[in-house]
């Protein structure tokens, strides 16, 4: 759909709001590119959604936008290195130590123990957590679910630029089911969180400030919660597989 230039600055000028909103969102730091960039970038993803946009699907326009200024600002900080292959290679290791404590003690292993495994302490487990934290900005699902050669990502369920093929539709469905079972089995602390930040998508501050404790804290909750949903996920499925 496309716009004259004075239509398009309209509207680009009605949902810088939308923009700042989704960039808000995006928690980010130690990072070349500050707000005011990423509020940039995120401008010219709500142009693309502006030009794409297609109201026949009866999608809002708002839910549109938002995947796609969101799509354009991780795709910019993807490009820019924002989780270095360090942080990468340590939470490869933390999954790789608890796997092999599971299978030598025939239990879930705890944090103390994962700690001795990998000869590091609570504050670098923490950045591990965080880690986790700013994964699931590029895609919760692949936090979540990922295995080698899986690219099954969030915006491949919200965005519809193409069909998905009827067996993709039944995995994604059967994605969505685990999670559902998974999520029931958190605690009501750990649910508030997800609730918080992914239904009321409430900021880190925003969350820091209703449980009294600091925006760093959230962020490592956060990604500790995120790795005990990734465990429930793996075991819900190898039963499912029996």
């Amino acid at each position: 759909m496309s716009y004259a230039y004075n239509d398009r600055d309209s509207l680009i000028i009605k949902y810088l709001p939308l923009v700042k909103k989704v960039v808000g969102r995006i928690e980010v730091k130690d990072h070349i590119l500050d707000n005011d960039d990423l509020v940039s970038i995120g401008i010219i993803g709500l142009m693309d959604a502006i030009e794409k946009y297609d109201s026949s699907k009866n999608v809002p326009f708002e839910a549109y936008a938002t995947l796609r200024i969101r799509g354009t600002v991780i795709d910019e900080l993807r490009k820019s290195g924002r989780v270095s292959r360090d942080k990468i290679d340590k939470l490869n290791q933390y999954y790789q130590a608890k796997e092999e404590l599971e299978n030598r003690l025939m239990r879930t292993p705890n944090e103390a123990e994962i700690c001795k495994e990998l000869g590091i302490n609570d504050k670098q487990l923490s950045k591990i957590h965080e880690t986790v934290h700013y994964l699931a900005h590029y895609s919760l699902e692949s936090a979540l679910f990922h295995q080698e050669g899986d690219d099954f990502t969030l915006m491949d369920i919200l965005e519809d630029d193409t069909v998905d093929l009827p067996l993709d539709i039944i995995l994604k469905e059967e994605r969505r089911k685990i999670l559902v079972k998974a999520i029931d089995k958190l605690k009501d602390r750990e649910k508030t969180i997800l609730n918080l930040y992914y239904v009321e998508e409430l900021s880190l501050k925003e969350i820091a400030y209703i449980l009294g404790i600091s925006i760093p804290r959230v962020s490592q909750i956060h990604g500790k919660v995120l790795i005990k949903l990734r465990e429930i996920i793996e075991k819900l499925m190898g039963e499912d597989d029996v």
